[in-house]
């Protein structure tokens, strides 16, 4: 299954899933389909009909459309509905939804739809970002400027390898799974990848392993996965990676593999817990999680800062390097034009107040000149105080105006610690062998380059200090061995006594 996330195609079609820009910050997601399947569908005239504040929008209009289009709002016969729920009252809603379904089979034709006089919406494809702001809250969620930032940093490309600890509602994972794709794995890759097998080409294809404590949550993005086609990027389990590790199983009996990620995402309340098992060199025997063959990029996300403090002592005892702390605070600014002044009075979205004395002075002229006809029985129409000058037609000139930006009172996103941190690959003598045959050839390679005074200084002090440790451990050894023999000697003679 293509996703409609990663290829929607240029015009929408049914069973896709679709965002419905109804204004900025809120959309609404709807599968498009011509086929009653709830029953909050059943009894229009017009077939499914979705429902919003800007109007009544039937599936016919929306399928067959470049994505992009503004829909109109239509002309919908909610009395027909009524009458029928009235007529099936006493019917159950599963009965009333199959007897919709089969009048749908049996070729019943749909009423024609006829557009309102106003109300519109923006027929978009899903994208994470649309998503994010529309998906169900399971748990907190990862919002656009804090994934987009972290995926950048964390090195997140087409083709790598991304563990992400912590599901969630899903919001990072759409995004996590646009980020590493570069390709679809074919039927024989998707079984090996399920049995936790990566040979042959499925290594090069990109893959996010997330991980779920919660049995129900898992459950949800799991289905959410394979709704919106991502399964094939997307490998979730249910796992509690502080005791399990992060290996690729589905049960104990099977053979654990390593997902060799090089990008790893911790949305954890405890992610110290969970770094023991983000290591090259296991003690257990077992194989690494990480990618052998490549540096290691990890960020986790934590609320409060006594969570960073142990996050960044837990990765100075694993040799993580480049820790930095990072806190995303986003704001957006609006720009705009803002229109004061008389000559705009009657229209929308303007300050219909004095610009300066003049015309303060000639609107009062105006309202006194007005009170004396009235009085006098003589009001004849005149031009305006301002001179005749107000802007016909309703429309504000786009040059007109003065150019203001102001900043949102509020901060939208979730606001959250962001430590980052690098493991360079593991280098051995091997590795040092071939890098040297490799460039030699291009640049000299000099092994045994004499030190510098700056070199020799350090390494003198370093020798004379554990020589000055080494004498003092064996002064307080021979201290101590002496305060020792003479107690024994005291109470040697308090004996005798």
């Amino acid at each position: 299954m293509v996703s409609p996330f990663l290829s929607p195609g240029l015009v929408s079609k049914e069973h896709d899933l679709a965002s419905l820009h109804l204004r900025r910050d809120q959309s609404l997601p709807v599968v498009l389909s011509t086929e009653v399947t709830s029953a909050e569908h059943v009894g229009y005239a017009e077939g499914v009909v979705t429902n919003t504040r800007f109007g009544s929008f039937p599936h016919t209009t929306m399928i067959g459309v470049p994505w992009g289009s503004q829909i109109r709002a239509s002309k919908v016969d909610t009395g027909s509905r009524g009458r029928k729920e009235a007529i099936n009252a006493k019917k159950r809603k599963a009965e009333v939804l199959e007897q919709s379904q089969t009048n749908s089979q049996n070729g019943e034709s749909v009423v024609a739809v006829e557009a309102a006089s106003s109300g519109f919406v923006h027929l978009l494809p899903p994208t994470p970002e649309n998503w994010t702001i529309s998906l169900p809250h399971r748990t907190q969620v990862v919002y656009t400027p804090d994934y987009a930032y972290i995926l950048h940093r964390i090195r997140a490309r087409p083709g790598s390898r991304l563990i992400e600890a912590g599901s969630g509602s899903g919001s990072f994972t759409h995004a996590a799974a646009r980020a590493v794709f570069n390709g679809y794995p074919t039927a024989s890759d998707s079984g090996s990848e399920q049995q936790g097998t990566a040979a042959g080409d499925v290594e090069s294809l990109g893959k996010v392993f997330s991980y779920e404590f919660h049995a129900e949550r898992h459950k949800k993005v799991k289905a959410e996965m394979v709704e919106h086609g991502l399964d094939g990027v997307v490998h979730t389990m249910h796992r509690d990676v502080y005791a399990d590790g992060l290996l690729v199983y589905k049960d104990e009996s099977e053979e654990k593999t390593s997902p060799e990620a090089n990008a790893i995402f911790l949305d954890l309340p405890a992610p110290w817990e969970a770094l023991p098992h983000l290591t090259r060199d296991r003690r257990d025997g077992t194989p690494s999680a990480l990618d052998p063959n490549s540096a290691v990029h990890i960020c986790t996300f934590s609320p409060c800062i006594e969570q960073v403090q142990k996050t960044v002592s837990a990765l100075r005892q694993h040799d993580w390097l480049d820790i930095e702390m990072v806190e995303v605070q986003h704001k957006r600014i609006e720009v705009r034009r803002e229109y004061t002044g008389l000559a705009y009075e009657g229209m929308r979205g303007v300050n219909p107040y004095a610009v300066d004395v003049e015309e303060a002075l000639a609107k009062l002229r105006e309202v006194e000149r007005r009170a004396r006809d009235f009085h006098a029985g003589s009001l004849a129409d005149r031009k305006p105080a301002n001179g005749g000058q107000q802007h016909g037609g309703g429309k504000l000139p786009f040059d007109g105006g003065k150019l203001v930006h102001r900043t949102e009172p509020e901060i939208k996103t979730h606001t959250s610690y962001l430590v980052f941190a690098v493991l360079p690959r593991a280098w051995s003598e091997e590795d040092e062998a071939a890098a040297q045959a490799k460039w030699s050839k291009h640049v000299t390679v000099a092994s045994n380059v004499p030190k510098s005074q700056r070199q020799l200084k350090k390494e003198a002090k370093l020798r004379a200090k554990n020589q000055r440790q080494a004498q003092n451990g064996v002064d307080n050894g021979n201290e101590a061995k002496e305060a020792i023999e003479e107690v024994m000697e005291e109470a040697a003679g308090s004996t005798k006594e």
